[in-house]
């Protein structure tokens, strides 16, 4: 069963990848970076779809699958969506990386080339996209009758469709700043391989480790919700007149329910 459900995630974590390398591509098309307003809508639109999977695809089902076993809510799903923020935080605060369109790294100093540095900032967003989408895959896998599987589908469909211009969003600001294109796509693509990483592994810690699925669930929606509170909203926020930032919040909220309610039933 383990095997399969490694399958079933490699699968999931794997389309989530190829949008970021998609994205990532789009610096041999294009040569200009994505516009500032466009850049901070996607990352509104990152935002609301990351609460609306963190919600739908992560903490509901952690909560039916403690009720189902006769666990107490409360323990395995807070205990471990405080876990996963907490998680966020430490790496946040001890891995160095500078985010797009930043000039003040964050973390603990360090030597490393700009490049690496934004990669870096990509990366701990994609941390826990790759454990909610390994993990919705997981649980599809043990029920592929059920709705299980549409809803993971609607997660990576929901991901993908964020991680696309998260991709561009990394390569084409490289290429604007002498990078060459090959590089610069190199780069945003290897920001999305640690999401099929974080995904196969967290499968693998929830397989071997029995009755702890509510808390490596609720886990991953901890760490997603970190990232939005703590990176993605503040800067989608384009201004003190400008709503753009939040009705692409909305907006992306809006697409991942709707997907998780059509696919999933």
């Amino acid at each position: 069963m383990l095997q399969r459900e490694l399958l079933f995630a490699a699968m999931g974590t794997g389309f989530t990848c190829l949008a970021t390398v998609l994205g990532a591509a789009m610096v041999f098309v294009f040569r200009k970076e994505l516009s500032h307003t466009l850049q901070k809508v996607f990352l509104g639109f990152a935002a609301g779809v990351m609460i609306a999977a963190s919600v739908w695809s992560l903490l509901l089902p952690a909560m039916e699958m403690a009720e189902s076993r006769g666990q107490s809510i409360l323990l395995p799903v807070g205990g471990g969506f405080v876990l996963g923020g907490v998680f966020l935080m430490a790496l946040d605060g001890l891995l160095p990386h500078l985010h797009i369109g930043s000039d003040q790294a964050e973390g603990l100093p360090a030597h490393w080339k700009r490049t690496t540095m934004i990669v870096l900032a990509v990366t701990l967003h994609n941390i826990p996209e790759g454990m909610a989408v390994g993990l919705s895959f997981s649980v599809a896998a043990q029920d592929v009758s059920g709705g299980a599987l549409a809803g993971a589908v609607a997660l990576a469909l929901g991901m993908g469709l964020q991680n696309f211009p998260e991709g561009a969003a990394v390569s084409l600001p490289m290429k604007s700043q002498g990078v060459p294109a090959g590089k610069s796509f190199l780069c945003g693509a290897a920001s999305g391989v640690v999401e099929p990483i974080f995904g196969l592994l967290t499968v693998l810690v929830a397989g071997s480790v029995g009755g702890v699925m509510p808390w490596v669930l609720s886990f991953a929606a901890g760490a997603m919700i970190y990232v939005v509170v703590e990176e993605l909203i503040p800067e989608a926020q384009l201004g003190e007149h400008s709503h753009a930032g939040t009705v692409s919040v909305m907006a992306g909220f809006l697409v991942m329910m709707l997907l998780d309610v059509l696919l999933g039933g």
